[in-house]
């Protein structure tokens, strides 16, 4: 059934240097927690083949891709800024890339990863293994960006098995199949750089250029067209890098581990551990427990994401750029992170276009929602209703005089606009999500996946599918989180 997928290796062919070939340690007795019906469309897989026991044996490490070459991937990376050497994928395993199509129809390679397949040569002091628990909440992590228009890797899958796995406390093991076009980091250029090997560095350029930026940047032919590769290169990542903070900010996003190992070069959400949608708004909420100096803030994360790029920029040196080349790529990051940003709040505050005074309206607004605390998702998705009632706006915050003031400055500004107010309201709707995944909806999801019952996470889908329509019989999904929730923490190990 899966021998007549088109399976491609192109990683496979890259230098040996770049991998290691070895086998998935898999689970023991496994049993298919969930599918994702949306990202198994887009691998061209039917019902029938996922419901099938070579599904079930592929996904859980105990059978190869028909056709693929099963690899672990080395690169290095900073890891909370400061230089961690040599890392790599010490509990993941690709199986090959799967000819399919991507959510508009065009043709697409997908690389299909396993999660949690057991050790590997970059394992460390690790195990190799996933727990169901960090698992669940990558799997749906990945469903909650697609539902709101964020670039992000997709998982196809959990399989589960009652195999211990020694965490805090015994937890039960589980693999998440993720799926992406690439999995190439930044810290995969990072490796090549330190290693000194600019032979590796260029073919790892080559290859990444051709595969996944060919229609913007050419393939240099000589060592004249190296410099204008590289920039073109890097221009394309700045502006997706950037594009992708713009995202995370607008949607109270905290990802938690800004490591340059856990940042795509195709501008991707990647490696979901302790991220967090905000509940109450800090513009210092630091979601990751282990972050105890709190460098992966949510106010910090654009600046991160630049200081990143300056350690993927500085690769390049070793190719002949020269760093004022590379420098005025950078440059270009900030402007394009800021009108990006600019522009989605426009559109989240129903302001139709900037004028002069919005940018203090709008200093006020984050001031406010600070000093309050205010739910982050609720206090823009219910602002779009304030011109017909206020009252669950001015619920969300605890000194509502205070609120009170401010929005009278904002219904002022909202009274000038030209044009139909529900249009308006619709089109502040349509950007202002309802429901995210907060960490207590996944942690009650995960209650459930450990009594094997894939109920909530199935619910949870259905709503993070569309979540900006208000659904029928799903308000416990909008709704603020329980007092049990404060207590939640996740860490590097989640």
């Amino acid at each position: 059934m899966f021998a007549q997928l088109s399976v491609s290796n192109g990683f496979a062919q890259l230098s040996p240097e770049f991998y290691t070939r070895l086998q998935p340690r898999g689970l023991n007795n496994p049993s298919l927690l969930h599918v994702n019906n949306d990202v198994a469309g887009l691998l061209g897989l039917n019902q029938a083949q996922t419901e099938s026991n070579e599904f079930l044996q592929i996904m859980s490490g105990n059978a190869p891709l028909p056709g693929g070459v099963t690899l672990s991937a080395v690169y290095s990376g900073h890891q909370f800024g400061v230089w961690a050497g040599q890392l790599g994928d010490g509990r993941a395993h690709l199986l090959g890339a799967v000819a399919g199509h991507d959510v508009n129809g065009f043709p697409c390679d997908w690389e299909l990863q396993l999660k949690g397949a057991g050790l590997t040569p970059y394992s460390r002091m690790g195990d190799g293994r996933a727990v169901l628990r960090s698992s669940v909440r990558e799997y749906l992590a990945s469903a909650a960006m697609v539902g709101l228009g964020i670039p992000t890797t997709l998982a196809l899958c959990i399989t589960q098995s009652d195999d211990p796995v020694y965490r805090e406390t015994t937890e039960t093991a589980a693999i998440v199949t993720r799926v992406a076009p690439s999995f190439v980091r930044f810290g995969s250029f990072e490796h090549w750089y330190a290693n000194r090997r600019p032979d590796l560095l260029r073919e790892l350029l080559n290859y990444v250029v051709s595969h996944f930026f060919a229609d913007e940047v050419k393939v240099a032919q000589s060592d004249a067209d190296l410099s204008a590769m590289v920039c073109g290169f890097l221009d394309s990542v700045i502006k997706r890098t950037a594009l992708l903070m713009a995202d995370w900010q607008c949607v109270g996003f905290c990802h938690g581990v800004m490591n340059t190992d856990n940042m795509s070069i195709l501008g991707l959400t990647i490696d979901y551990g302790p991220y967090g949608f905000m509940d109450g708004f800090q513009a210092n909420h630091i979601c990751n427990h282990s972050d105890t100096e709190g460098r992966y803030a949510w106010n910090q994360q654009a600046s991160a994401g630049l200081w990143n790029l300056y350690r993927l920029a500085n690769c390049f040196i070793s190719l002949g750029v020269t760093q004022e080349a590379l420098i005025q790529c950078l440059d270009r990051y900030e402007p394009v992170f800021t009108d990006a940003f600019r522009e989605k709040m426009i559109r989240k505050m129903g302001l139709v276009q900037w004028q002069e005074g919005d940018e203090q309206l709008l200093e006020q607004w984050w001031q406010i929602l600070h000093t309050q605390k205010a739910d982050f998702t609720l206090s823009f998705r219910y602002l779009s209703e304030v011109m017909q009632d206020d009252s669950r706006f001015l619920s969300l915050f605890s000194d509502q005089p205070a609120a009170q003031q401010w929005l009278q400055q904002y219904k002022a500004r909202i009274a000038g606009l030209e044009g139909n107010e529900q249009e308006r309201v619709d089109s502040m709707n349509a950007v202002n999500p309802l429901y995210v995944l907060r960490n207590y909806l996944a942690e009650r999801a995960i209650w459930d996946a450990k009594r094997k019952n894939p109920v909530t996470m199935e619910n949870l889908l259905t709503v993070l599918r569309n979540p900006f329509v208000e659904q029928a019989g799903m308000a416990q999904f909008a709704a603020l989180p329980p007092e049990w929730a404060n207590e939640i923490a996740v860490s590097c190990s989640s």
